[in-house]
């Protein structure tokens, strides 16, 4: 069995999960979608950029991470209806993302969690020193979010699915309740939050674009990261923090409810009582380390093909 998957160039983080996936599965990939035996769909945004021959005349897998029902419009269902009318089957990444998907297709789908590079994303010990590497005292409180904020289009409005004003609403309770509060950024499109805890005179400070090494770093001096989402497929931060043995907590979204123990998982009338448990999150996070996690996709391809020659 040969397993071809679509192209992504967008230096996001399918891109870096499609590398991995190479890198460990040679013996099943190709890059000649002409040879293939399966056609994997991994990002679904350019489906339409594959020649329809290959995808009328070959079995086609496609991944889908999350449905925002607000965008739901006839536009969105007719995109999807000519997409499903070559997918034979989904995998999605979450439970929650399954449920979402179900209304909208007969197909089977199959939720099985990204997998997460222990090689990339591990505990380091010497905290302080690390905070003194990068510019911050040990008294610090130091709150993380590492997901963008802010839409593409206009980067100065909230990407609400995100839950940039529930992250906002907590970091100003945290502002009052912890000493030396600082938020700690990273990545692009951050611009919303940056301008509003500059007006709530919160201290904060933004990495951009991060190599691995320093993101690995920046998770493990976190007292505290917060997803505040109202709508994810994975995300692969509840992943990260989890390996990192960072504390989180999150909103009931994506993987949450299956990595992160139940007092962990918080909505905006409870988050205060709400409370990181570090060990359950690790503990549960091995299960997706390479090779176990990557080999979950494995097994679902194989079965795949199986019916496939039956």
């Amino acid at each position: 069995m040969k397993i071809y998957i679509n192209k992504i160039n967008e230096n996001w983080i399918i891109d870096r999960l499609k590398r991995e996936w190479i890198e460990n599965n040679r013996d099943i990939h190709t890059k000649s979608i002409s040879r293939s035996d399966v056609i994997w769909i991994i990002a679904p945004w350019t489906w339409e950029k594959i020649n329809t021959k290959y995808l009328k005349s070959k079995p086609v897998i496609c991944s889908l991470y999350h449905i925002e029902s607000e965008k739901l419009d006839k536009l969105y269902l007719d995109n999807f209806k000519k997409l499903d009318n070559y997918v034979d089957e989904y995998l999605t990444i979450s439970n929650k993302s399954k449920d979402q998907i179900k209304p909208l297709t007969d197909k089977k789908i199959t939720s099985i969690p990204f997998w997460v590079n222990q090689n990339i994303f591990f505990h380091i010990n010497n905290k302080n020193e690390l905070r003194e590497s990068l510019g911050f005292n040990k008294t610090d409180f130091l709150l993380g979010s590492f997901q963008r904020d802010s839409e593409g289009e206009d980067t100065s409005k909230p990407k609400m699915i995100k839950g940039p004003d529930r992250f906002l609403e907590i970091a100003k309770y945290l502002n009052l309740t912890k000493q030396n509060l600082v938020v700690v950024l990273t990545g692009k499109r951050r611009d919303y939050l940056i301008n509003e805890l500059s007006k709530a005179d919160i201290r904060f400070k933004i990495f951009e674009m991060v190599e691995f090494r320093k993101l690995n770093k920046l998770y493990n001096i976190l007292d505290l990261y917060v997803v505040a989402s109202r709508v994810e497929g994975g995300p692969q931060a509840i992943l990260e923090c989890s390996i990192t043995k960072t504390p989180i907590i999150s909103t009931d979204v994506g993987v949450s409810s299956e990595i992160l123990s139940s007092n962990s998982i918080f909505n905006m009338e409870n988050f205060k009582e709400k409370e990181p448990d570090t060990e359950y999150a690790y503990a549960n996070s091995l299960k997706y380390t390479i090779p176990n996690g990557m080999n979950n996709f494995r097994e679902f391809f194989q079965n795949f093909n199986q019916k496939l020659n039956v």
